[in-house]
């Protein structure tokens, strides 16, 4: 759970105090995340770049809201290998990204 670095504190000053609202907000992230990793394997298959900067861009603001700061760490990361054409650096990282997907899932 600590390779997720979540920033409770920070996320729930996010929404004003709101356990619940984070919670859902929380609940919505696990989803679209799941979907997100599903599109960088994706794209990372039909070596589509600009799918996968997208995704991981879309996880990376995602998680700086919530305070995920390992995958918004990661997801930066991706994110500016994608932004340079690479997404040889990706499939090394893409499992690290699975893990912390499965973190997440278990919040």
């Amino acid at each position: 759970m600590n390779a997720l670095k979540w920033d409770k504190d920070f996320a729930l000053e996010q929404t004003a105090g709101d356990q619940d609202l984070l919670q859902e907000l929380v609940e919505i992230f696990k989803e679209t995340s799941v979907t997100d990793l599903s599109k960088i394997q994706e794209s990372i298959g039909k070596q589509d770049v600009a799918m996968c900067r997208l995704s991981c861009h879309s996880i990376k603001g995602a998680a700086a809201s919530l305070g995920f700061q390992g995958l918004r760490e990661l997801t930066a990361s991706m994110e500016a290998d994608c932004r340079e054409g690479s997404l040889a650096m990706l499939t090394d990282r893409i499992s690290e990204l699975e893990k912390l997907v499965k973190l997440l899932k278990i919040l």
